[in-house]
């Protein structure tokens, strides 16, 4: 809808002469003699604004205001007043009117009250409209953060195969969120509400690998004084992430194979298997192919868990989602440091979707945590002391995510929309919005 101006007045003269200082200045308006009639208009996505006079026969201005922001207590009304009534105009801003005019005004200052007021309810508007689009964000979107191909078809399969319970391998370069999409998988299975253990093999002691995994009875070796459960047994009814399985030595391999075959496990020391009823999701940062071709693997190992493979990609892979999945991991340091998060740099926001992340992720949480922090020069955040409005911190973070994402897509205006989840118009017009221009894609880098 276009911005309309709802403009109220008993008198003729003033209403004629308010509709062609407004057409003059190309700003669309609705002049009405009754405020019944603007107040049926009136709704709180409703992308206009009110002028009104206070003093009318029947309802009043006071009237009219007070029913529109009922209506919508964000919604801006300016009230016209003779100078017998500025007091009441000044007390009637505590109720919440957006400004006043003291006639007689001129054309141009009701030409700038009403352009700033048009200003704030389009970032009203923009603003619910952002924080509709956050909140309708599924669990899962909130947690495979990216509007890029590879991360939503990520997602979609995330969705598919969590509803079923086939075991899965995760592949994926170091730090690029291999764990989040197993608890991703779990959390969305019907196995959510049971436990999701998660097994870091490189890091079990080697001559503890089988009792860690499978318990032992007590016994079964020097210092086992009590018998013990082990993760596979702890997992029951719920979800093992053998993460970093490439690095499990080859002499366990075979159990763990018999393990994850038969879903039993037999305890050291005792001879009487015992059932389980468990999901397996293992994740690998190498090659596990060329692990079986190198002897390191096991080849039936690697059949029987790859039954679906899914693969994480890494940030070369997907530069577009950097800004906004850096801007996410800010929020998230600066509520685990208790500091109040400020705005990304647009430059800074522009130069990281061009850099190489070798560490994925991890490496772009620890330069949110750094930013955050202020630790970082590169990305240490402003401090001029000045206070931003929610508006305004709203349209600098839109703005640095165009610029950030135009770099990212070389300057292309369809690689961008398409990245931004935007249409070409919408692009288009959010670029007039806040001045920019392809070639900013390349001064902010």
């Amino acid at each position: 809808m276009k911005q309309t101006v709802l403009f109220v007045d008993d008198e003729e003269e003033l209403r004629h002469a308010t509709g062609q200082t407004l057409m003059l200045a190309d700003i669309p308006a609705t002049i009405l003699d009754k405020p019944e009639l603007a107040l049926a208009q009136i709704s709180r996505g409703f992308p206009g604004v009110l002028v009104t006079d206070i003093r009318m026969p029947g309802h009043d201005g006071l009237w009219l205001m007070r029913k529109a922001l009922e209506v919508d207590p964000e919604f801006p009304v300016i009230l016209v007043t003779g100078h017998a009534d500025v007091n009441l105009a000044v007390e009637s801003m505590r109720e919440g009117a957006y400004d006043f005019i003291e006639k007689p005004f001129a054309p141009s200052q009701l030409v700038s009250t009403i352009q700033h007021a048009l200003e704030k309810r389009r970032l009203t508007i923009e603003n619910r409209a952002l924080k509709r689009e956050v909140g309708g964000r599924d669990k899962l979107e909130a947690r495979l953060i990216g509007r890029s191909d590879a991360m939503v078809d990520l997602r979609k399969a995330v969705r598919t195969i969590a509803a079923t319970d086939a075991d899965v391998l995760i592949t994926g370069d170091t730090g690029v969120g291999k764990d989040v999409t197993a608890h991703a998988l779990h959390d969305l299975s019907a196995r959510g509400p049971h436990p999701f253990v998660h097994i870091n093999c490189a890091a079990l002691p080697v001559d503890l690998v089988e009792s860690e995994l499978f318990g032992h009875e007590a016994g079964a070796f020097p210092g086992a004084m009590r018998a013990r459960f082990g993760k596979f047994e702890f997992a029951r009814q719920g979800t093992v992430f053998l993460d970093e399985i490439d690095s499990l030595p080859v002499s366990v391999q075979a159990k763990l194979l018999h393990a994850i075959q038969a879903r039993q496990i037999t305890r050291l020391g005792a001879n009487e298997p015992v059932a389980l009823d468990i999901r397996v999701i293992a994740a690998a940062k190498t090659d596990l192919a060329a692990a079986v071709a190198a002897g390191t693997f096991r080849a039936d190992l690697l059949y029987r868990l790859n039954v679906v493979t899914l693969h994480v990609p890494p940030l070369s892979a997907r530069r577009a989602d950097i800004p906004s999945l850096f801007i996410n991991l800010a929020a998230q340091a600066a509520a685990r440091y208790s500091k109040q998060l400020v705005d990304v740099p647009a430059d800074v926001l522009s130069a990281m979707a061009t850099q190489d992340w070798p560490g994925n992720v991890r490496e772009l949480r620890n330069a949110a945590d750094r930013f955050v922090l202020g630790l970082d020069p590169l990305v240490r955040p402003a401090t001029d002391g000045t206070t931003q409005t929610l508006a305004q911190k709203m349209a600098a973070h839109e703005k640095s995510l165009i610029l950030a994402a135009l770099t990212a897509q070389d300057g292309s205006l369809k690689q961008t929309y398409e990245a931004l989840g935007l249409s070409r118009k919408a692009l288009y017009e959010k670029m007039q919005k806040h001045g920019i221009s392809k070639a900013d894609a390349d001064t902010e880098a």
